[in-house]
């Protein structure tokens, strides 16, 4: 096999190195606040916050609904079911998007979403033969089910301001539309509802306890105004008071159910009223915004904590997918495992923190675990020997190992808090990062006694270390911290002395005489002193992001004579200027790069823009990127949003030590017109990967990568389709030592 390496070098074909290829996407979020619900035969639809779902009353399951399904809208505000069985949904930002479920595909409408309306949130949508009625925030939109054209826009209503915000419409006779100035009634005969003289409206002049009108109903033939002041009654030319025991509530939703109507009422209590006889039904935990009913479900609330069945004989249930606690991913770490590891907000913010093994999320929180401090886990870090560290805001950290919790705090680490009162008890951990002789290093945002370092041993020896380049001044802020090859750790301040730090112990923990430290700043090259993001890249370069782009350290040894100034320190040209939030490296050493503006990715030494993700091309759930974290072993890229979390397969997997076995798929490989990909797996790192005819013939050269997966488009060093037959693929290190062969049949389509 040598001597046909050795003939076949003489072939050699530079191929450029090419973008990975994004597959496989999936959307995380919590789907607990939800805004709207409709009953169908089979269960409930549910428009929420982070998406929408559909229940199964008899299995239980669910099916939801993100970006990554086709979905345009995620902050989901109205749902209902047209007369073909199709499911549409409103959003916050005016997309409405239709689901078929005959064929799981979903089609969008963007006239609204893409309109120069100031507000365009739909509030409700109701289906009316072949025709959906809008509710929107400027008016309302008719809406045609077959070819999803807009038939018509009411802007006005009478003497009402142009584009106010209409709640519901309630389609009999005619239109009845509750706004926030009041009632709209088309008038008897009017066909053009775009003239505003075609519609009577009325105020709490004519009687209404208010102006803000949240739903109208008819019941029992009778025209029925929910107001944040009461119930009022349509007399056919004034408004009266209607079952004036409530008077003053704010009424939030009204539901017909035969002779019943049900009445919910500050968002948190449930009245029946029937017979002329007001009853108090519920009493609710959680804040409710609307009722429906079920027929196999019963009566049901949309709540911030999920759909509440109101009638379960065994208390009160809450029915939401799985999924993270919120949709905040401020910090993401995966283990060697594979268990994605999410933290979720600094103060009040926090909710604890949450994993995710691939098919179930599992949240921790103080309500879990009540030894835990504190909810406001903002940080996470997941350590070489597998143990998992997450940082609090103002508790310390808690460090997680073979499943069992274990808090550090001031009472059994010896670090001390910040200057925030009470005086060194608010204890912020802001970074953690294991050197080459397995100790943890610890960074203290701000301690009082101006030792933001700390370091603990296996043993459990701790030890405290002030910043000799911040002499003598208590600075808050520390960030960010990650240790290189030479065990010089680096951290940054965007406070009191803004910029880069290092230092390096140089291994005698107690002696502090022959200790490395400094600063830089852009008096040494960094393109701002405002760092947000630092990493150590695969062949040990020190990638640091700013509010300007990112700067590139090449030889970080440089430090360990005590002095900073022959570092070589350059600025990457293809992120210039971009506010970099948070940074990755991948198997093959790219970098993920997360923006205001959306994912890009970067080749290892940065002198590529290989590709480019925003909401407008991608699943991505928001352009705002907080994390990324990548499973080297799966080549997945977890993307943290504050709308969400995203997840997507690229080919850049941790290679194999040594070949063993090349898998290739699909098999055979059968070519068309159009994408071809043959998956070359089972590869070592940065093979070079030929194919070969079956008499011996080099159809392609070209280099893998650089992790355990490639891939081959089916055609020769032309650019044109192979013929139909058998192929070798060989795979081989660099020096032509490490190689292995596979066979693929090669048909045409």
């Amino acid at each position: 096999m040598k001597y046909l390496l050795s003939i076949l070098f003489c072939y050699i074909i530079i191929i450029p190195s090419y973008a990975q290829e994004a597959t496989n996407w999936h959307n995380y979020t919590d789907m607990k606040k939800v805004q709207a619900i409709f009953p169908v035969s089979e269960g409930i639809y549910a428009a929420t916050s982070g998406g929408g779902f559909l229940y199964k009353n008899n299995s239980g399951s669910f099916k939801t609904l993100h970006r990554a399904d086709g979905m345009t809208g995620q902050n989901l505000t109205a749902v209902t079911v047209d007369k073909y069985g199709k499911i549409w949904f409103g959003s916050a930002d005016g997309a409405i998007d239709i689901y078929d479920p005959s064929n799981n595909s979903v089609k969008s409408i963007l006239d609204i979403y893409i309109s120069d309306k100031t507000s365009k949130q739909i509030n409700e949508l109701t289906a009316s033969g072949d025709t959906i009625i809008a509710s929107t925030d400027y008016g309302i939109s008719l809406i045609n089910t077959n070819d999803l054209t807009f038939y018509d826009t009411f802007f006005r209503f009478g003497s009402f301001p142009s584009n106010i915000k209409v709640n519901n419409v309630v389609k009999s006779n005619l239109l009845y539309a509750s706004t926030v100035s009041g009632v709209a009634i088309q008038k008897k005969g009017a066909t053009n509802l775009s003239a505003p003289e075609s519609w009577n409206v009325y105020s709490s002049a004519n009687g209404l306890p208010s102006n803000n009108v949240n739903k109208i109903i008819i019941f029992q033939d009778s025209l029925i105004a929910a107001t944040n002041n009461g119930l009022s009654v349509f007399n056919n030319t004034s408004w009266q008071p209607y079952i004036s025991s409530l008077s003053g509530n704010n009424i939030n939703d009204l539901l017909t159910v035969g002779d019943t109507l049900y009445i919910l009422i500050n968002n948190n209590a449930i009245y029946s009223y029937s017979n002329n006889k007001l009853t108090k039904k519920y009493n609710l935990s959680s804040s409710a915004t609307k009722i429906i009913y079920s027929n196999s479900l019963g009566l049901l609330a949309a709540t911030s904590n999920g759909v509440l069945k109101l009638n379960n004989p065994s208390g009160n249930d809450f029915i939401y997918p799985n999924g993270p606690e919120t949709n905040q991913f401020p910090s993401m770490a995966v283990d060697n495992d594979g268990v994605l590891w999410c933290a979720s907000g600094t103060d009040q913010t926090g909710k604890g923190f949450y994993k995710f093994d691939g098919q179930t999320w599992t949240n921790y929180s103080m309500s879990t675990n009540p030894d835990f401090l504190s909810n406001s886990f903002f940080l996470v870090y997941a350590a070489p020997d597998n143990s998992i560290d997450f940082g609090n805001w103002g508790r310390g950290f808690v460090n997680i190992k073979n499943n069992n919790f274990l808090n550090y705090y001031l009472n059994n680490t010896g670090m001390q808090g910040t200057n925030d009162a009470p005086i060194g008890k608010y204890l912020v951990i802001t970074g953690f990062a294991v050197d080459s002789k397995g100790n943890l290093w610890i960074l203290n945002f701000g301690s009082v006694n101006e030792k933001p370092l700390n370091m603990v041993t296996p043993d459990s020896s701790w030890y405290y270390y002030s910043m000799p380049a911040a002499p003598q001044q208590f600075v808050k802020g520390y960030l960010n911290l990650t240790i290189d090859q030479y065990d010089t750790k680096w951290f940054s301040n965007n406070t009191v002395k803004p910029g880069l730090y290092y230092y390096n112990e140089n291994k005698t923990y107690s002696d502090l005489s022959d200790d490395s430290y400094g600063y830089l700043s852009t008096s040494n090259g960094l393109n701002t002193n405002t760092i947000n993001s630092i990493v150590m890249d695969q062949r040990g370069d020190l990638w640091v992001g700013t509010s300007l782009g990112v700067n590139i350290i090449s030889n970080t040894d440089a430090v360990l004579n005590g002095s900073g100034s022959q570092l070589s320190i350059s600025s990457v040209y293809t992120l210039r200027q971009q506010s970099i939030n948070c940074i990755a490296v991948d198997p093959i050493n790219d970098k993920w790069i997360g923006t205001n503006q959306g994912l890009l990715l970067v080749n290892s030494d940065g002198s590529s823009l290989l590709a480019s993700y925003t909401t407008q091309n991608s699943p991505l759930l928001s352009d705002i990127i907080t994390s990324i974290a990548v499973d080297k072993n799966t080549g997945t890229v977890y993307v943290g949003t504050n709308n969400g979390l995203t997840s997507f397969q690229t080919p850049a997997v941790q290679p194999q030590s040594s070949f063993t076995k090349l898998f290739m798929y699909p098999s055979p490989f059968v070519l068309k017109n159009g994408v071809n990909k043959l998956t070359i797996d089972g590869l070592i790192k940065d093979s070079q990967i030929k194919i070969i005819s079956i008499t011996g013939k080099l159809i392609k050269e070209f280099a893998s990568p650089g992790g355990k997966i490639a891939y081959w488009n089916g055609t020769d060093s032309n650019g044109n389709l192979v013929n139909s037959g058998i192929y070798l693929v060989v795979a081989y290190d660099a020096d032509g030592n490490n190689v292995f062969t596979g066979k693929i049949a090669v048909l045409h389509q």
